[in-house]
């Protein structure tokens, strides 16, 4: 099997099979048809907006003159009950066999497939940027590649529409669905025990200060997280949820007028919430890393984020995997 992690550029920037980083991949794709022996299978990951890329168009053309028989998804853990919003677009292909029992040509699937075709396609995502499936949330369908969701989103908001926290009414309603749903674990499952090392995750007051409205929040029994990016706990904005644990503080209470307070005042509330970044290894147990995986101890906290902020989720590969070979 090939399985490959495409690095292209962010979507925001457009620079596509120009830019260097894609080199590698179009290396590969001009290399495949002149193989003496084809992989049998293929797996290849990448960032949402892949699918409207020159990039993904050059591959498919590639795996047709190849013989590929192939299919496109996109996929969040989410899928699979697990509470991380990370979406990612997915391909397997296989060489020379007959096509897959779900395959939806020119389509790209929004979901792990079942038996009944006709079901399946009612959460298709047609190859045009703009038309998601709703079986998506509108979290993911609006995230950036390598930008949580909420807080890259918060800047457009009009103020008129704002309940504390800089969040609308919509937002709040949908994370509250998202918390309600029961077909996804909640993050406690996923949580370390307290020790005395956690209290080095915990948000230092300056970053409270700052960055307090542009927070993801969650708590150990939300079902919801927002995508862990290689920043996460170097930078603060964007890059991922911080789990508040003090459960018993309500955050409307926190929020609620914070603004008309003293630095030193809006400060102690803020506290009250006990606001710390996810370590590690509830990262790792999010993206589906085994209990024995472990880093080596010469690698700092802020290598470990950046290395899983770009790791897969092994979830969701074993199942494509699956799939493929199914």
């Amino acid at each position: 099997m090939l399985w490959r992690k495409v690095q292209l550029p962010q979507i925001g920037l457009q620079g596509d099979v120009s830019d260097p980083r894609a080199k590698s991949f179009l290396y590969i794709l001009d290399t495949l048809p002149r193989l003496q022996k084809l992989p049998k299978y293929l797996l290849l990951e990448n960032v949402k907006g892949f699918e409207s890329s020159s990039a993904r168009n050059e591959l498919l053309r590639t795996l047709a003159t190849c013989g590929f028989k192939y299919q496109e998804f996109l996929l969040s853990p989410t899928c699979l009950g697990i509470p991380n919003s990370r979406l990612r677009y997915f391909l397997i292909a296989r060489l020379h066999q007959e096509p897959f029992s779900f395959q939806a040509p020119g389509q790209i699937l929004t979901r792990f497939p079942h038996h009944d075709l006709e079901d399946l396609c009612k959460d298709k995502v047609t190859d045009k940027v703009d038309e998601v499936s709703p079986s998506l949330s509108s979290e993911e369908k609006n995230l950036d590649p390598n930008i949580g969701p909420d807080c890259s989103s918060k800047k457009s908001l009009p103020k008129g529409t704002f309940l504390f926290k800089l969040e609308t009414a919509e937002e709040m309603e949908r994370k509250r669905d998202q918390d309600n749903d029961s077909s996804i674990q909640m993050l406690k499952d996923f949580l370390e025990e307290g020790n005395e090392e956690m209290s080095q995750y915990f948000l230092p007051p300056k970053s409270l200060l700052r960055y307090a409205f542009l927070l993801d929040i969650v708590k150990p029994t939300s079902r919801r997280s927002t995508c862990f990016t290689k920043g996460y706990g170097h930078y603060v904005e964007g890059t991922g949820s911080v789990l508040q644990t003090a459960v018993d503080v309500q955050l409307e209470s926190v929020f609620k007028h914070i603004e008309e307070l003293p630095e030193e005042e809006k400060l102690m509330k803020l506290s009250t919430l006990k606001l710390r970044y996810f370590t590690p290894r509830e990262i790792a147990n999010l993206h589906g890393f085994p209990l024995e995986f472990g880093f080596p101890d010469k690698v700092t906290i802020k290598q470990c984020y950046r290395l899983l902020g770009n790791s897969l989720n092994v979830h969701v590969v074993a199942k494509l995997i699956t799939v493929l070979l199914g």
